[in-house]
Order: C-alpha cells, then sequence, then structure tokens
C-alpha cells in the first residue's frame, strides 16, 4: 500500500510534469498505460497509480474513460466571440499589431527549435512542412491553405520546449490564424507572393533542419517582415484605385 505520505509517487509525478513542461508530452497527447510507466520508471503499478491521481487532482492531467489519461490542454477553449477576435476581424490595424507579436514570438521559435531539436520535433516539423508544402500546389483553398501554414509554425513552435513560449503561443492560437488568414486570402492568389512565401517557408525548414538556430531566426523574422511589407503595399494600392475611382465619379459628374 503506497501512502500519501510516501514522496516515491512524488518523484513519479514530478518525471511526468518535466516530460510535460519539456514538451515531450504534448496538450492533449495520451499518456502512456500504467504498466508501460511502470516499466520505464522501474517501479509498481501503484506508485504510478498514485503519481498519476497526484496529477489529476491537479488538473494536469484528465481519465477519459474507456480510453486512458491524456495531458490536459490547460488554457481555455478559444471563442469566436472572442472580443480580441472581434478587434483583429474589425480594424486592418490589428493586422500589423500582430504581425509585431509574431516577429517577435516566431523569430525565437525558429531559434530555440533549432538549438533544442530532437527526432521528434524533426519528424513533426517535416510532417507539418510537407503538408503545407503539398496544399500549396494545387487549387488555393484559402482555410486548409492558412491552417497548413499555422500548423507548421506550430509545431516549430513546440520544438523550442520552452513551455512559457509554446503555451504563449497556444494562447493566441485562433488569433495567429487569423492573421494566417489574412496573409494567405491577400497574398496567395498572386503567383509571385505565393511562391516567395513558399520560399521563405522552405529557408525556415531548412535551416531548422540543418540546427542553424541563427539562420533559422533571420529567416522566421524576414518571413513577418515580407509579409508586412505585401500586404501594406496591397493597401496603399487599393487606396489609390478606391481614389482614382472617386476622382473618375467627380469627373463623370461635371
Amino acid at each position: 500500500m503506497i501512502s500519501t505520505n510516501d514522496p516515491f509517487y512524488q518523484d513519479v509525478a514530478r518525471q511526468l510534469e518535466a516530460l510535460i513542461l519539456d514538451r515531450t508530452l504534448l496538450p492533449g497527447s495520451k499518456i502512456p498505460s500504467e504498466r508501460q510507466l511502470a516499466q520505464r520508471l522501474s517501479v509498481s503499478r501503484p506508485v504510478v497509480r498514485e503519481a498519476l491521481k497526484e496529477l489529476r487532482g491537479r488538473g494536469i492531467i484528465e481519465t477519459r474513460r474507456g480510453r486512458g489519461s491524456f495531458v490536459s490542454e490547460m488554457l481555455p477553449a478559444a471563442s469566436d466571440q472572442s472580443p480580441l477576435r472581434h478587434l483583429f476581424r474589425d480594424h486592418s490595424r490589428a493586422v500589423y499589431d500582430l504581425l509585431e507579436v509574431r516577429e517577435l514570438l516566431e523569430g525565437q521559435s525558429a531559434f530555440y527549435a533549432a538549438l533544442r531539436l530532437t527526432p521528434a520535433d524533426r519528424h513533426r516539423i517535416s510532417k507539418a512542412y510537407e503538408a503545407m508544402d503539398h496544399s500549396t500546389s494545387g487549387e488555393i483553398d484559402v482555410n486548409i491553405e492558412a491552417k497548413m501554414d499555422h500548423n507548421f509554425h506550430r509545431a516549430i513552435s513546440e520544438a523550442t520546449h520552452n513551455p512559457f513560449l509554446a503555451y504563449t503561443l497556444r494562447s493566441l492560437s485562433e488569433l495567429l490564424l487569423d492573421s494566417v488568414i489574412t496573409s494567405v486570402n491577400n497574398l496567395y492568389h498572386r503567383p509571385e507572393q505565393r511562391t516567395m512565401l513558399s520560399v521563405q517557408h522552405r529557408s525556415i525548414f531548412v535551416a531548422i533542419m540543418d540546427q542553424k538556430p541563427d539562420e533559422a531566426r533571420a529567416a522566421a523574422i524576414l518571413h513577418i517582415q515580407e509579409i508586412r511589407k505585401s500586404l501594406q503595399a496591397i493597401e496603399m494600392e487599393n487606396q489609390r484605385l478606391e481614389r482614382a475611382g472617386k476622382w473618375g465619379l467627380i469627373k463623370d459628374r461635371q
């Protein structure tokens, strides 16, 4: 019988917490069974059971009937009614504010992903990149391509093994996806812009796979800066066309 005062199960709980903190066990991922954990950690199943009970009590893991234990999401579910999402959608300036945030966070994410890349990270990032690259080779579906783009950058953030950076990005997930949708919707219909984004994604991917942190960060920052420049150029062109249209109406009335 394991006593709740016995520190042994707490050591096991801390080991599992460490796996969650360094992103080896991601939010939503399934925890190995009691038997598997007991074998891997060289402890008895009652010790594992107490450790899981401890983590469940703290809300770090959750048990789903008939399916086992899973790492909790730990962040509130995103709502389409979020005031921030309404601000983002209704005011064009918010697009550029969010791009500034993306430049800071995604630049550092690429740096640390390249620095700390594990075989599992390599597999996840490669899979996300290949899915994104494949999605951009055919007809344009804004939502699908934006989701693939978003998943690629999210896989990079998970590879930082920095829980605060990863959770910060996850907490902004829906806003970041909105930002990507804006980029895809405005840029992917222009062949030269679509090619530019594809080349930039490739540069980020290669730098991370080659484990070159400085190059990865520079490529990620350049990617966001070029998106900003392109969106600003499109906005200025639209304003010019709008002014020209108004001038034409004035001349017609004279």
